[in-house]
């Protein structure tokens, strides 16, 4: 039985210039990234790259109609190199330009063609949150099933990973927080998920670790505090990103897709939706399995009671982001029903790493209590 598997280098550099040289990017690198990271980073090394600006494409996440037309315009250029610079929009659309033959993004998630790597892949994530520069999974809305789909593959598997602190400096404290709460649920649906192992959770737990503190030192001196640990916030989400990647996340994710495919609410803030939620439930049904390890990090690190600890780490993220009704967003009642349905139809892969079975009627009452919290 494989306990652990990491195929990505992992780098660090201080600087981006020192990136650039140390990998030696040229005329024959592809690189997606974003206008606002390009102007001060890359724009001054007069780089030969082959650039690809997302905001050309639209605004929000990734769809397959984004990809498809980014596609239109990647097939005429030569290149070896994909390199994504970027949050976890720019890593999900580059890991399918590392494909061989590829000819629509759509066929793609639906696994109608081979999957086949012919390209070098390079991640260098500009948030602290998807974890994405170590792992073998693209996500994307699919606008014609109006959710999002996962694909995984080890042809996605980045060759390398680079952490590079500075490209957070700039990063506003909202996609900051909320980019952060998706690399804490990576780490928790990790530790608890049955593939989890000692291997897994131990990058799990160091990623809570350093997670936790960080949004606690937040909360008692404010938003600046960030910009103190940048570095730790970074390598946090990588360790998460390894544990993930290895032992999968599953039922906050799965919930959060049809949310984030119907009404378009970022990644991570649609997961932090249904995070305690989730796990609330979890410790209802199980509270003496891997949930047990896992309150105890809460518990001997941070000293929480062993009461409500679900409560309290609620109480501590909606310090840092407000946490809205799922109506706020457009969702309405009728949604319900169908989001549970389509989690249950499109999300297997995620459901079996729950800890414990959802049924579609629990699942059901958690968009249900989520809708309207006060009602």
């Amino acid at each position: 039985m494989q306990l652990f598997k990491l195929k990505t280098v992992v780098h660090q550099f201080d600087k981006f210039a020192e990136f650039a040289h140390e990998f030696g990017l040229n005329e024959m690198d592809l690189v997606l990234t974003n206008n606002y990271l390009y102007e001060p980073f890359m724009k001054p090394l007069n780089l030969k790259c082959h650039f690809i600006m997302k905001g050309k494409y639209g605004p929000g996440e990734p769809s397959d109609e984004m990809m498809n037309a980014i596609l239109r315009d990647v097939k005429p250029l030569k290149y070896n190199r994909v390199i994504a610079i970027g949050g976890g929009t720019i890593m999900d659309i580059s890991k399918l330009f590392v494909l061989k033959g590829l000819e629509n993004v759509t066929d793609t998630f639906e696994r109608k063609i081979p999957l086949v790597k012919e390209k070098q892949l390079i991640i260098v994530p500009a948030t602290c949150g998807t974890g994405s520069e170590v792992t073998n999974i693209s996500i994307a809305e699919i606008k014609s099933k109006k959710t999002k789909m996962g694909l995984a593959d080890d042809a996605l598997i980045p060759d390398d990973a680079v952490l590079v602190p500075e490209l957070l400096r700039g990063l506003p404290f909202r996609p900051y927080v909320a980019s952060a709460i998706d690399a804490l649920i990576h780490a928790m649906e990790s530790y608890v998920s049955p593939r989890a192992n000692p291997y897994t959770q131990t990058f799990s737990r160091a990623a809570i670790e350093i997670i936790v503190d960080i949004f606690m030192k937040i909360a008692q001196h404010g938003p600046d505090y960030r910009l103190e640990r940048l570095g730790e916030m970074l390598m946090a989400s990588n360790y998460a990103g390894i544990a993930f990647g290895n032992a999968g996340t599953g039922a906050v994710h799965a919930l959060s897709y049809p949310l984030g495919g119907k009404y378009h609410v970022p990644h991570g803030e649609a997961n932090y939706q249904f995070l305690t939620e989730v796990f609330k439930i979890y410790q209802q049904k199980n509270p003496t399995g891997k949930i047990q390890g896992l309150n105890n990090i809460f518990t001997k690190n941070f000293q929480w009671s062993s009461e409500g600890i679900y409560d309290k780490l609620d109480e501590l993220l909606s310090n840092l982001l407000e946490k809205k009704p799922l109506k706020d967003y457009g969702m309405t009642e009728a949604d319900i029903t169908g989001f549970a349905g389509s989690v249950i139809q499109t999300q297997q892969r995620l459901l079996a790493n729950n800890y414990v079975e959802l049924t579609q009627k629990e699942i059901e009452n958690i968009y249900r209590k989520r809708y309207s919290p006060l009602r």
